[in-house]
């Protein structure tokens, strides 16, 4: 009769996760750049594709007499000529920023939000930054929008020019499809880091419950060889980012991993607390997946 063993946890390897296509929206702007460079960096970091999307639409903002057809057709060709020479910035742009990769540029005349949703089916992972609440939706990809539609994971990339080491990371967890979804999305960067802290920020009647839940992930993280472990602290509603920035501080974190928790409501997203921060006013990178 044979007998089997079983490997302990620590020399249990799987099959390193990727990302083999890296899809980034790209404006001629400087502001933008950072963008578009995170994206490249990571495209060389992980030997993927990096997909340049150039997109914005016709403002519909103009001053001609809506009678006037004479007015109306001057205005549409100048507006297309503008749009084509922002989008011919942007491809100037990004073959310098993506110099020497592997890469392709696509462009369309379409929001920028909704092209990066469509054009979302031939990536792993989008690349996106926060934007002011008075950026033009002709011109700006919405992250919200983006995350919540796209199906794919989206890295927000923090204003500030940084690279991104992701050699430790914070997974915010709360026991919902979307965390889930996040973790799983999250593999390629979880399993190269070299410290995985998987929080809870809860209440302090869900401690218990908030702490089995943590382990059970650590341990599952743990028999795909990443070096996880957990984390239950308590705090308001309110203050649960601030919770998060704290324990990614304290460990040495540039990088936040969290579901993406929302629901259209009159034809417009509408976005929890903790999601909307994150999204729109992140201190570092985050990854979210709904």
């Amino acid at each position: 009769m044979s007998e089997t063993q079983t490997r302990p946890v620590a020399d249990r390897r799987t099959a390193p996760a990727t990302f083999a296509n890296i899809l980034v929206h790209v404006e001629p702007e400087l502001s933008a750049s950072h963008r578009t460079e995170v994206a490249a960096a990571l495209a060389r970091d992980f030997d993927a594709h990096l997909i340049g999307l150039g997109a914005e639409a016709l403002d519909a903002a103009f001053m001609a007499e809506p009678y006037s057809g004479l007015l109306m057709g001057e205005w549409i060709v100048a507006a297309q000529e503008q749009v084509a020479r922002h989008l011919q910035a942007a491809e100037a742009a990004f073959r310098r920023d993506a110099a020497g990769l592997d890469m392709e540029w696509r462009t369309v005349q379409a929001f920028p939000s909704a092209a990066l949703v469509q054009t979302s089916r031939a990536a792993d992972l989008v690349v996106v930054s926060p934007v002011a609440r008075t950026a033009s939706h002709y011109r700006t990809a919405n992250p919200g929008e983006v995350v919540l539609g796209c199906g794919r994971p989206v890295l927000v990339a923090p204003d500030a020019g940084r690279h991104l080491r992701a050699a430790s990371i914070v997974v915010a967890w709360k026991d919902t499809r979307e965390a889930r979804r996040a973790v799983a999305d999250a593999m390629p960067f979880l399993q190269r880091a070299e410290t995985v802290v998987v929080q809870a920020v809860c209440a302090a009647d869900d401690v218990e419950s908030a702490a089995f839940q943590v382990n059970d992930v650590v341990a599952s993280l743990k028999r795909r060889g990443i070096a996880a472990r957990s984390g239950v602290t308590t705090a308001r509603d309110d203050d649960v980012v601030k919770e998060l920035d704290r324990i990614a501080d304290l460990n040495d974190a540039d990088l936040i991993v969290a579901g993406a928790y929302g629901h259209n409501r009159l034809a417009e997203w509408a976005f929890g607390g903790v999601t909307n921060d994150l999204l729109h006013h992140p201190k570092r990178f985050v990854l979210m997946s709904h």
